[in-house]
């Protein structure tokens, strides 16, 4: 009888409140592979609110042949979200940096300064998800003597880092940060992403978590990460930078 009075366990509601900052996403409209209009950028930055930041940094593709902005296409478009959420009277700070591809382009536009970064002088990139790239490394200390901190974009992606630990080890040996997909750990890449990005956390090797937002699968996937026991660990035990942002 008395058991009907027990106090009933309260279980933690886990969201992304306590890092606030989303720092990787594609929310600016019709500008790359991720929002097209400006109401896929409204349905997405709700599912935002809803999972508990307060602040996101849209990062849209900069890729030769592919992707061409510019800081100017950026900020007009980041403008144009800006005006969206606000005519919505949705509370939601957006800035905007880009993810840049090591490609030819690149080393010309971080020596030149012609980027865009977040934070700390912060300045994201990414790989191919075919071929190991020779200069990585070179590449890193290219940014780091133009003045910049390198994130290397969503490393359990790649392929050929997988089975090597070491690999993730060596790059943060450099002083590059690694920024982990949230949604890796629910095996939305893949199994092998999903190995590789449990391997990083139980390393403590996840300097940063990012959505990489696309579109509302990606926000699902992103609500399903919460319960996965690793990103619960991330989000109550582990230092991220999404705070210092």
């Amino acid at each position: 009888m008395f058991g009907l009075f027990k106090k009933k366990k309260i279980v933690p509601e886990f969201n992304f409140s306590n890092i606030g900052v989303d720092m990787h996403s594609h929310i600016i409209p019709g500008i790359d592979d991720g929002a097209q209009t400006l109401h896929d950028s409204i349905l997405l930055a709700k599912r935002f609110k809803a999972l508990g930041f307060k602040k996101l940094i849209a990062t849209p593709h900069i890729m030769a042949d592919y992707f061409r902005n510019t800081p100017d296409t950026i900020n007009r478009g980041l403008d144009i979200l800006r005006k969206g959420l606000a005519d919505i009277q949705l509370d939601l700070e957006v800035d905007a940096a880009a993810e840049y591809y090591l490609d030819e382009t690149l080393e010309k536009k971080v020596k030149q300064k012609e980027v865009l970064t977040f934070g700390k002088q912060y300045l994201l990139f990414e790989l191919s998800y075919i071929n190991a790239p020779q200069n990585l490394f070179d590449f890193i200390k290219i940014i780091q003597d133009a003045g910049y901190t390198p994130v290397l974009a969503h490393p359990e992606r790649y392929p050929y880092f997988y089975g090597s630990i070491e690999s993730y080890y060596r790059i943060r040996e450099t002083g590059c940060q690694l920024q982990m997909n949230s949604i890796a750990l629910t095996g939305y890449y893949g199994s092998g992403a999903k190995r590789a990005a449990e391997e990083m956390v139980e390393n403590h090797l996840v300097n940063f978590i990012g959505s990489d937002m696309h579109h509302l699968k990606h926000a699902d996937a992103l609500e399903e990460s919460l319960n996965t026991p690793l990103m619960q660990r991330l989000l109550s035990q582990h230092q991220l930078n999404n705070v210092l942002i």
